[in-house]
């Protein structure tokens, strides 16, 4: 009972800890003129996502009720997983980086990631996930590489990421690329998610049926 309640403990508090990370970044995105195209970044979005899913999910716990569906929440986990992942591969020696308020920056890229991936493991799906199902959660991010490829001409070429940029990645050709190679650890992401969160899901559910001695 306790490590149930722990648990749900430690969930609000991340869940409140995201939130004034991302209320203090938009109070300085507004300072700036900037509120706009704060909404335009996807590791803005996912931690929004983030944040809503464990407030959710840690007052559940408490309360002993169903909480978020698998389904939901393991959209929001592959969403921050590929935004930290994304975050350490191509963007944390950019430039840009260092503008970037170090501590609303650790809590976004390394933080919630590293924690939501580990409470999908540690409190697992309630029920076997296909990974045919969960193509479904490519939808959102597809949807966010359209709209900003469709935006960016449209306000002056600007883009929330240099790859997403065709002046800084030699053209729309090097922008497909870099999707491509981004879209591929999606899919990767999503598959061992879905893979491991089932072994842990068919091992805790081994382990209920066993026998007390």
């Amino acid at each position: 009972m306790w490590r149930i309640v722990f648990l749900g403990w430690v969930r609000l508090a991340l869940g409140v800890l995201g939130a004034v990370a991302l209320g203090y970044q938009a109070h300085r995105s507004a300072g700036n003129g900037m509120l706009d195209y704060w909404f335009s970044y996807f590791t803005v979005l996912s931690n929004i996502m983030g944040v809503v899913v464990l407030l959710l999910m840690g007052a559940a716990t408490l309360r002993g009720s169903r909480g978020v569906p698998d389904m939901v929440r393991g959209a929001v986990v592959l969403y921050l997983a590929v935004t930290g992942l994304i975050y350490q591969v191509l963007l944390s020696n950019l430039p840009e980086a260092e503008l970037a308020i170090p501590w609303v920056n650790h809590i976004q890229h390394q933080l919630l990631p590293v924690a939501v991936v580990a409470y999908w493991f540690a409190d697992p799906p309630k029920q076997r996930l296909k990974v045919g199902h969960a193509l479904l959660w490519l939808v959102f991010p597809l949807a966010f590489l359209a709209y900003s490829l469709i935006r960016g001409p449209l306000v002056g070429d600007w883009y929330p990421y240099p790859f997403l940029d065709p002046g800084k990645s030699g053209g729309y050709g090097g922008v497909a690329g870099r999707c491509l190679g981004i879209t591929a650890a999606f899919v990767a992401v999503l598959w061992l998610l879905v893979r491991l969160g089932n072994l842990r899901h068919d091992r805790l559910t081994a382990s209920r049926k066993l026998p007390k001695i």
